[in-house]
C-alpha cells in the first residue's frame, strides 16, 4: 500500500459491531446514545458495524515517524478479520488470545496451501484407544461413525485419507474405510515423507491428526496439524489445533470441519487478491 499505491500512513482496524454510550458524571445526570437512535435501533446483522483501531501495526513513512506522528498525510487503514484481532492489554485477555490460535490455528509466515493427504494415528485418534476381548480373546474395537463420515466428506473434497497405527491388529486391517490403512509403523515420521515424496507433494499440503509422543514430529512438520482434546501434553503443544472432541468420539469429523474451513479462507484470500490485481 505504502510502496505500490503511495500511501504515507497504513494501520490496522477491525469492525466491531457496539452501540456507545456517553459516560455519566456527576449527580442526577443521564446517559445519551453515541452511535445510535434508540427509537431506531438496528439488528447486529443489518448495521454494518463501525472500523476501530486495534493497534496491531502501524505502518508510516520515515518524516512521519520523525515528526512524532504514525498518522498523517494519505492515510489508509487495513481491516483485520475479527478472528484474528485480539487486543492483550489486561490478563484476561491472554487465555481470549490462546483460544483463537487454539480454534482458528496459526501456522507462521508461510501461506497455507490446499490440503491433499490427511494423516491420522488410528489408536487413539479414529479409536478411542480402548481394546476390547471376547470370551474367545478375539479384539475388538470401536469408532464413531461421524468419524467414518467425516473421512468420507475429505475424500468427496479431493482429499486422500491415510490411517496409521503402530500395532499388527487383524481388526484394524478388517476395517472397510475405503482409504489406505497401514500397520506396524514403529517409526511414523519416514514412512510418511515416504508417502508424501512418492505423491510429490510437500508437508505443507498434509494435514496430520495424532494423539501421541511418537506423533509429534509429524504434527511439527505438517502444513496442518490436530490432536483430539484427550490427545497427550506434547502432542498437543505440537499441534496447531485442538479438537473438542476425544479420540474415537468424533475428532476426526471435527478437524475435518476445520480443514474445511481453513481451506475456505485460503480460497477466500486467494480470490481477494485477484480481485485487488485485476
Amino acid at each position: 500500500m505504502i510502496q505500490e499505491d503511495g500511501f504515507e500512513c497504513v494501520f490496522s482496524v477491525v469492525r466491531r459491531h457496539l452501540f456507545r454510550w456517553s459516560e455519566i458524571k456527576g449527580v442526577n445526570k443521564v446517559t445519551t446514545p453515541q452511535n445510535l437512535n434508540p427509537a431506531k435501533r438496528p439488528r447486529r446483522q443489518d448495521w454494518d458495524g463501525e472500523l476501530c483501531e486495534n493497534g496491531s501495526f502501524y505502518f508510516a513513512k520515515k518524516h512521519l515517524i520523525e515528526g512524532g506522528c504514525l498518522q498523517g498525510g494519505k492515510v489508509i487503514y487495513y481491516e483485520m478479520r475479527a478472528e484474528r484481532s485480539v487486543d492483550i492489554d489486561i490478563d484476561i485477555d491472554w487465555p481470549i488470545a490462546e483460544q483463537r490460535v487454539l480454534r482458528y490455528g496459526y501456522f507462521g509466515k508461510e501461506p497455507l496451501k490446499e490440503v491433499k493427504l490427511l494423516v491420522c494415528n488410528i489408536d487413539g485418534c479414529f479409536t478411542n484407544g480402548h481394546i476390547y476381548l471376547s470370551e474367545d480373546q478375539k479384539e475388538m474395537i470401536s469408532y464413531d461413525v461421524r468419524d467414518a463420515v467425516g473421512i468420507s466428506l475429505l475424500k468427496k473434497r479431493g482429499v486422500q485419507v491415510w490411517l496409521i497405527s503402530e500395532r499388527r491388529s487383524k481388526t484394524i486391517s478388517a476395517m472397510k474405510l475405503d482409504c489406505e490403512v497401514i500397520i506396524s509403523v514403529t517409526h511414523k515420521l519416514p514412512v510418511v515423507e515416504d508417502w508424501i515424496n512418492k505423491m510429490r507433494l510437500s508437508w505443507k499440503e498434509v494435514a496430520y491428526l495424532g494423539n501421541e509422543e511418537s506423533d509429534v514430529d509429524c504434527l511439527k512438520k505438517a502444513g496442518m496439524s490436530g490432536v483430539p482434546a484427550d490427545a497427550c501434553a506434547t502432542a498437543q503443544k505440537a499441534a496447531s489445533y485442538i479438537c473438542k472432541s476425544n479420540g474415537g468420539r468424533g475428532a476426526i469429523r471435527e478437524f475435518a470441519e476445520h480443514i474445511f474451513l481453513l481451506m475456505e479462507k485460503v480460497n477466500s484470500q486467494e480470490r481477494e487478491l485477484n480481485e485487488l490485481k485485476n
